[in-house]
């Protein structure tokens, strides 16, 4: 140092300049006697520069040559000066690799791998790799499993320097290492049977290489998955055959898996054998086939694309793989395939830890899973009609898809470009300390190591921050992954469709999809009718319009949502209707374009059911909806009565103000219905259901206060007075319960009173109005229907329509039945005088909550009309366990108990004085009426029967009470309540048992 130390001495500065980090300690290394003479050799200098880390080359050069006895240190030294190769290839290992830099420590012999390279050696395969471990494992005097591990890492050594030297490529770096690891593997079962040759000579085994062993893409540190089948040798019984295979086997397992004083080569991982873990180690050919035959899932299949023999019986080898290849090819027809190979893909992102997911290389989002896996799906559904795509090799495969148009040739680059990179990125974060890895370090250190290993596949200028430019690298390519992720099943498809040049479709020169390809890869997606769909494409994505253009653009998005539904055919079907009618106006265009989130949620919406796409295509304008914030967000009742108040008082006739009230309600029940099916009402079941039952509570009661307003003011019109007396409208049922669903009917009671004064007959007047009320609103229409539902009134459909507020004082104090006193538990005012509505309860209030409680003469009758309801109201050939509403631990069971502790409680208990069925089964297990364990049981039954209710008029279009039959139809019911492709039958399970415990609380506390 300088005086006063203010800066570095020329041999530090000059290290500094080259890139080195702790330049004093380099000096101290250089000057040390095993480097002598090397510290003032500028070409050795630059050579160190030029590695990944300057320090770690230096510190492992320093190792090895005092690992090394004087006269081959200074052959070592001589050579490292005059020959440039070795100096590339040794000192780009160096820097590269801390774990490589330990072994030639500790072999420093090795070195001389590293010398020359003859032509045999540039690219070696399997035999060549196999001879040299063979050689090293009988020539030395360890013990085998030492001595093939040190093989190994020679070897190793070896593709590090041609792969760090830029002698090869990333593929080719991919399957020496494969290579390598299948020369292993053989070498490692020639051990195990010469130590076993009772085995060896029992049996026929082979070894089938699976994942990126198979597919000839191996990492540096990398699980080497297999699996192994055997065959009996002549004159062997299969039983011992199989025992003797399996010891083979475990053998060669442990010589490769175990960690012993050379350390450990890589786990051999047997897991994607049938049955996993709970399998046996081998089976036969013949056991293999039964089990892909009959048990085996897709992912199984997605598997066996990698297959490959790759030691033991060649000739068993490949005969498993023309037994199974047949299967694999045929794995794009099974239901749900498409579901299946992405739900495991989710599941693979869902599993990795929130505190790993932005710097896992290999399975998060954007990551080199996704490349995999959206080119072997097009694989399996593709390459049973075209041989030319069965690889299993990654970029092979894309290639080859690229090749046949079945991909963009673009989109492929873009891909393969990525894949490149991410891979490259994961061998030198393996290759530093040589263990399994895909996270992308966040020190510092290691961070500049792999920037400046990478500098050469960086788009951009490295010199100033090496790491920012390999941040913005890596973020760039896996953003383009995930992009093309999304679309790369899909956008062929618009090129196999579209009338357009093969400019605008691919690159020029590529070839577009047949249209028997595009075919087959919408039935892949689950689209019942294929030519349809391709139909409906066509129309779509075809000119030169920029609606065309739109599409095209929005397509790829959407057909992933709807093959994520379980109607493909009806979202897309839906789709083309509503662009049919909206597709010139020009804000549905930017709503398509600018808001991806709108785009995504009509394609939802469109394939979830029958109710909502056919609410929206009778005002299609209501999509814009989906493109506010708020725009799914309920009304509340006082703006909706004050919309459509506003709608009848500009209307000419009572019909016309009645229809504008419906009009209103049609476009209510969309927005209610579509932040339902987005799940924008809540995170819990619970909460959404009485978030949708509060919204079409105030739907309904602000529809008939418009629709009793019009005709009102119709009758007005007609006698040329003002209307002789007060109209209140009382809710009943589950409209007074706040607890309507999509189909409910509106039960009603009418109470009018007359002015003072009146000389008319008022009863006439109000029986007129509420007449024609209930004939408009269920009127035929393009709007939907509201059926006003009064048979809950005294005496039934044979008693007045409307009575007034003496008469029905006078009805219940005479003739009122135990079931009426039940029916009023729910009633609550909702239009008309409110006045009169509020008069109308306080007379009900006794009844609903006597003082004395429930005689037991009432009890016994209720108890028998809920009893006579079970066995006489059933539908013929219902299924009492899955009948929502009257079926067993149901609606009706779960209402009909509560409402009892309603009437036997209600006067002491304000809690329960509510028309609410939940708030008052939370207030009956407040007031300790029933144990809390009950109370949940019977809340769970009645939100999942509620919630299957809805589910089903959502998907079908009408009421029904029972889950449906059609199996499509139940998919769409399972999805709407949270099950995933291909679990149906899990929901109508659970259904059962929720509903079967329910019951038998009803048991106990209804019928005691």
């Amino acid at each position: 140092m300088t005086s006063g130390g203010s800066r570095l001495s020329r041999p530090e500065n000059r290290l500094v300049r080259r890139g080195f980090s702790d330049p004093e300690a380099a000096v101290a290394r250089l000057a040390a006697p095993a480097l002598h003479g090397l510290a003032d050799d500028p070409i050795l200098l630059d050579a160190l520069g030029a590695t990944a880390d300057p320090d770690l080359a230096l510190l492992g050069l320093a190792r090895l040559l005092e690992a090394l006895g004087e006269p081959e240190r200074h052959t070592l030294r001589d050579t490292l000066t005059t020959s440039k190769p070795l100096r590339d290839r040794l000192l780009g290992v160096l820097g590269a690799s801390a774990a490589l830099g330990d072994h030639l420590a500790a072999h420093p012999q090795d070195w001389h791998a590293l010398v020359t390279f003859e032509q045999r050696d540039m690219h070696p395969g399997i035999d060549e790799f196999r001879r040299e471990l063979e050689h090293r494992v009988r020539e030395s005097e360890s013990d085998p499993a030492d001595a093939l591990r040190a093989a190994y890492r020679r070897c190793l050594l070896t593709i590090a320097a041609r792969d760090l030297s830029a002698t090869i490529d990333l593929v080719q770096t991919a399957a020496e290492l494969a290579d390598l690891a299948a020369a292993t593997l053989r070498c490692a079962l020639t051990i195990a049977a010469e130590e076993q040759p009772e085995a060896a000579d029992a049996c026929r085994l082979a070894v089938i290489g699976m994942g990126k062993c198979g597919g000839r893409e191996l990492n540096y540190v990398s699980d080497v998955d297999v699996i192994f089948v055997a065959e009996p040798r002549e004159g062997v019984e299969e039983h011992r055959a199989m025992q003797a295979a399996t010891r083979l086997a475990a053998a060669m397992i442990r010589l490769c898996s175990d960690t012993t004083r050379e350390g450990t080569i890589w786990p051999v991982d047997a897991n994607l054998r049938p049955e996993g873990r709970n399998g046996p180690l081998v089976r036969t050919l013949a056991s293999h086939l039964a089990y892909y035959q009959r048990w085996a899932k897709t992912w199984e299949f997605q598997a066996l694309l990698k297959a490959r023999p790759v030691a033991g019986d060649a000739e068993l080898g490949e005969a498993y793989l023309a037994a199974l290849a047949p299967l694999v090819w045929q794995a794009a027809e099974r239901e749900n395939f498409v579901a299946d190979v992405q739900q495991m893909r989710r599941r693979v992102v869902e599993s990795i830890p929130a505190t790993e997911l932005d710097r896992q290389l290999k399975l998060g989002p954007g990551g080199l899973r996704d490349v995999e896996f959206s080119v072997q799906l097009l694989q399996l559904v593709h390459g049973r009609t075209d041989p030319g795509l069965r690889s299993g090799n990654t970029l092979e495969a894309l290639a080859a898809l690229s090749a046949g148009g079945y991909v963009g040739r673009a989109d492929a680059a873009a891909l393969d470009a990525a894949y490149r990179f991410l891979r490259a990125l994961e061998h030198r974060i393996q290759l530093h300390r040589l263990r399994r890895t895909h996270l992308m370090p966040t020190d510092p250190v290691d961070l500049r190591r792999l920037a400046r290993s990478l500098a050469w596949m960086i788009n951009g200028d490295t010199r100033l921050d090496p790491v920012a430019a390999l941040q913005r690298e890596w973020k760039r390519h896996a953003l383009e992954v995930r992009r093309l992720h999304e679309k790369l099943f899909y956008r062929p498809l618009l090129a196999a469709v579209a009338e357009l040049s093969a400019g605008e479709a691919l690159t020029p020169g590529t070839p577009a999809m047949s249209p028997e390809a595009a075919e087959a890869r919408l039935k892949a997606l689950g689209f019942a009718d294929p030519p349809a769909a391709l139909r409906h494409l066509v129309a779509l994505a075809t000119g030169v319009s920029r609606k065309a253009a739109i599409q095209r653009t929005l397509l790829p998005v959407l057909l992933a949502r709807f093959a994520d539904s379980a109607d493909p055919d009806s979202g897309l079907l839906g789709f083309r209707q509503v662009s049919d009618a909206l597709g010139r106006t020009p804000w549905y265009l930017r709503l398509l374009r600018d808001e991806s989130a709108a785009a995504e949620g009509l394609a939802r919406i469109l394939s979830a059911g029958r109710l909502v796409p056919d609410l929206l295509l009778r005002a299609p304008e209501a999509v814009a909806m989906l493109g506010d914030a708020q725009g799914l967000v309920p009304r509340g009742r006082a703006a909706l009565e004050q919309e459509i108040r506003s709608a009848v008082g500009r209307a000419p006739t009572t019909a016309a103000g009645v229809a504008a009230a419906r009009a209103v309600r049609r476009r209510e029940l969309f927005r209610t219905a579509a932040g339902d099916l987005l799940g924008r009402y809540g995170e819990f079941p619970g909460e959404a259901l009485e978030a949708t039952g509060n919204a079409l509570t105030d739907l309904n009661a602000a529809t008939l206060a418009g629709a009793l307003a019009a005709c009102t003011a119709g009758w007005e019109q007609a006698h040329g007075e003002p209307f002789p007396a007060k109209l209140a409208v009382i809710a009943m049922g589950r409209f007074g319960g706040h607890e309507l669903g999509y189909g409910s009917d509106a039960d009603v009671l009418f109470v009018h009173e007359p002015l003072p004064g009146t000389e008319r007959d008022t009863a006439a007047a109000a029986r007129a109005v509420c007449n024609e009320l209930r004939t408009l609103l269920a009127a035929p229409s393009t709007e939907p229907a509201l059926l006003v539902d009064a048979d809950l009134r005294p005496e039934g459909r044979q008693g007045p329509l409307v009575r007034t507020l003496g008469s029905y004082a006078a009805y219940y104090a005479r003739w009122s039945h135990a079931w009426e006193s039940q029916a009023l538990l729910r009633a609550e005012p909702v239009a008309g005088d409110a006045e009169l509505g509020e008069r109308f309860r306080e007379l009900i209030d006794p009844l609903r909550y006597p003082v004395e409680g429930v005689p037991e003469r009432d009890l016994l009758e209720i108890r028998r009309i809920k009893a006579r309801v079970e066995s006489e109201r059933l539908p013929r050939g219902a299924d009492p366990t899955t009948h929502t509403k009257i079926g067993r631990g149901g609606l009706a069971d779960v209402e009909w108990t509560v409402q009892l502790l309603q009437l036997q409680h209600g006067h002491e208990q304000p809690g329960l004085r509510t028309t609410r069925t939940r708030q008052a089964l939370l207030a009956a297990a407040q007031a300790g009426l029933l144990p809390g364990e009950d109370a949940a049981v019977l809340d769970a039954a009645w939100v999942l029967a509620s919630r299957v209710r809805a589910a089903v008029m959502l998907v079908r279009g009408r009421p029904g009470d029972s889950f449906p039959n059609e199996p499509r139809e139940l998919a769409q019911v399972a999805r709407y309540l949270g099950y995933g492709s291909g679990h149906s039958g899990e929901l109508v399970d659970d259904y059962r048992r929720t509903t079967r415990r329910a019951r038998a609380a009803v048991e106990r506390l209804f019928y005691g």
